[in-house]
């Protein structure tokens, strides 16, 4: 089985459709928008060339605390597909993302993960992401989680 992490540009970006629902996803034209300015790289973790699951970096975000420029990247949009969950997929994806922003010089990487997730928020602690916020938005209560790298 041929495995592998790749960035991919906004060419590929619509394959990802085979991992969550990107047409009626409310967020879609913003992260598209994210990338064509530069703000959010995409990975997707790969096997034998499918796509499975997926993360996003993102230098510059709108929302309060999640990026700090040269200090704070922020983690986004971590998901894999329901038929590949519990194999440990999210964790890699997780560990390569939170390695490639230490690569570019960041020394903090935070996330938001809804409060009701436990399966993520649990992975997350486990590598070391602590809760530095509780708020609230029209999807209901999340976490803001924070970890030096």
């Amino acid at each position: 089985m041929d495995k592998e992490i790749v960035k991919i540009t906004l060419d590929d970006y619509y394959k990802c459709r085979s991992i969550w629902d990107m047409k009626n996803c409310p967020y879609t034209e913003s992260f598209i928008n994210q990338i064509k300015a530069g703000n959010r790289m995409v990975y997707v973790y790969k096997i034998n060339n499918e796509f499975i699951g997926e993360g996003n970096l993102v230098i510059k975000s709108d929302e309060k605390d999640y990026t700090i420029p040269n200090k704070r990247v922020h983690l986004s949009h971590l998901m894999v597909k329901k038929e590949f969950r519990n194999q440990g997929i999210g964790a890699d994806i997780l560990d390569f993302l939170i390695e490639t922003a230490k690569k570019m010089g960041y020394s903090e990487i935070s996330l938001g993960v809804d409060c009701g997730n436990d399966a993520a928020v649990h992975i997350y602690r486990k590598k070391g992401f602590e809760i530095f916020f509780i708020d609230k938005d029209e999807q209901g209560e999340y976490y803001k989680m924070l970890k030096s790298i």
